[in-house]
């Protein structure tokens, strides 16, 4: 009946706190289709479709996407088959595997991890062998 003002703003921070939230695909979960994120998502189940997101995308290292994805920032654990289009910076780490296009602004790839594809840069392309993963040609 008697509400302590600070009480509430505190009940009032929690909820606005929630609503910023990241979302989570967690391991063992399996989604098919297409997910539309205001957020960050970070995916370490696996994900067979199409992923449009205005924040970052991180496919951990246990995660799995095969289809689309389109975002502002991707960091790359696990694996993904597909197209990617990262709008900034995209980090690939040691552990990633990728196999489709990528088209960024930027990108960082860590000793050790496989990329198989395409890589369109600022208007540069970069193939690169199926077998060692060299670069073989630019093209603008």
């Amino acid at each position: 009946m008697f509400k302590n003002k600070k009480e509430e703003n505190k009940r009032n921070d929690a909820v606005s706190a929630s609503s910023g939230s990241n979302n989570s695909v967690v391991t063992g979960t399996k989604l098919e289709g297409t997910i539309n994120a205001n957020s960050d998502i970070r995916i370490d189940g696996e994900l067979k479709g199409k992923l449009f997101c205005k924040g970052r995308v991180i496919i951990g290292p246990t995660g799995m996407v095969d289809g689309e994805v389109d975002c502002q920032n991707a960091i790359i654990e696990g694996k993904f088959t597909g197209n990617l289009k990262v709008a900034e910076l995209l980090n690939i780490k040691e552990t990633a595997s990728i196999s489709g296009d990528i088209k960024t602004d930027k990108i960082n790839i860590q000793a050790g991890a496989a990329f198989n594809g395409n890589c369109s840069m600022g208007g540069q392309s970069i193939k690169t062998s199926k077998k060692d993963n060299d670069v073989l040609a630019f093209s603008s």
